[in-house]
């Protein structure tokens, strides 16, 4: 065996091409269901059990109301799986969503400063968000820190930069082609959510078809094997820290529209939900494992069981019981068959 083998991809005509060991054969395909189980029957259980104690929860109105309510954890978990497929963290989501959302209010037409740079406004708080995204992976690579530390750090960073922007009233965005997205509707839903929409389908190309894609399972599943072999790894990881900002970015961009306001805690409560939704949807953190797919198939376990114990007028406190609950359970039955690859449990 080779040592690109033992990195977790198959040995390719090319460097860094061949397919992941471990991902399914065509003869192998009948049991790759079984690695889904998990989060899939929840979510369908979720939707039985609603469904039959309220009449609403299945109305086309509701689910709308559960597509506007996933559109921005849709993105951000499309660049966190990436992360923790790598096995690594991403903390500075909220810190990295306040900066951006800050920026993008004040440079586009607002109610306080006098610029109005349209759509480039827009591009700046999603290049802030890369920026962002570049510094945690050279501080994670290069002084060969953890990557919880790194980010826990530019979190807070974010966040002091967003207060710091802050001009001390709220700015109003006054540019209606950022608040309509928000606001417009097609088909029923905003443009928010066709965005979240072309994310994901974005996110799910690079897992599936690129170099960085197969990279990311290598890293997560054998680090040092795959540096071992020649690849590229420390590249592979500053990208997807500058991707996972990237996503943070646009994140904030979107909260933007969503509230028309400039608000240095814009990003505020975002980051442990979209880190829950990815591993209940099987994107483990011990790396290698799970994907964009996965994830959000996590996100929409967490919408609809908040949505739904809303529906059923759930008090507040035991709403966390039973989100706590469920992310146990969905991590058991879904990870129950890759509990022999984590060696050591802490």
């Amino acid at each position: 065996m080779t040592l690109t083998q033992n990195a977790g991809i198959e040995a390719s005509p090319y460097k860094g091409a061949g397919r992941l060991a471990g991902q399914p054969k065509v003869a192998s395909r009948l049991r790759f269901p079984l690695k889904e189980l998990g989060p899939v029957a929840t979510l369908a259980v979720l939707v039985l059990v609603f469904s039959l104690a309220s009449a609403q929860f299945l109305s086309a109105s509701n689910l709308k109301v559960v597509l506007e309510s996933s559109a921005i954890p849709v993105v951000l978990v499309v660049g966190l799986s990436f992360i923790l497929i790598q096995g690594s963290i991403d903390l500075s989501i909220e810190g990295v969503m306040a900066a951006s959302s800050m920026l993008v209010s004040l440079l586009i037409a607002n109610s306080v400063t006098g610029f109005d740079l349209g759509w480039w406004a827009i591009l700046a708080g999603a290049c802030l968000g890369s920026a962002f995204g570049l510094v945690n992976g050279l501080v994670y690579t290069f002084l060969r820190l953890p990557s919880l530390i790194v980010t826990l750090a530019t979190w807070f960073v974010g966040l002091g930069i967003a207060t710091l922007l802050f001009p001390g009233r709220q700015p109003q965005i006054l540019d209606e082609r950022l608040t309509r997205l928000a606001l417009d509707k097609s088909l029923g839903v905003s443009a928010l959510v066709f965005l979240a929409l072309a994310v994901a389908v974005f996110g799910w190309f690079l897992q599936t078809y690129t170099q960085f894609g197969r990279m990311s399972y290598a890293i997560g599943r054998d680090e040092k094997a795959t540096r071992q072999s020649g690849q590229h790894v420390r590249f592979h990881k500053i990208l997807a820290f500058v991707l996972m900002g990237l996503m943070s970015g646009v994140g904030g961009v979107m909260i933007s529209a969503q509230l028309a306001v400039g608000n240095p805690a814009a990003g505020e409560g975002f980051l442990f939900p979209a880190v829950s939704a990815a591993v209940i949807g099987g994107t483990l953190l011990s790396g290698g494992t799970g994907g964009v797919l996965h994830s959000i198939i996590g996100v929409f376990i967490l919408e609809l069981l908040r949505n739904g114990m809303i529906q059923l007028g759930v008090d507040p406190y035991l709403r966390h019981v039973a989100e706590g609950l469920t992310i146990i359970a969905a991590l058991v039955i879904g990870n129950w068959s890759l509990r022999g690859r984590l060696r050591i449990v802490k």
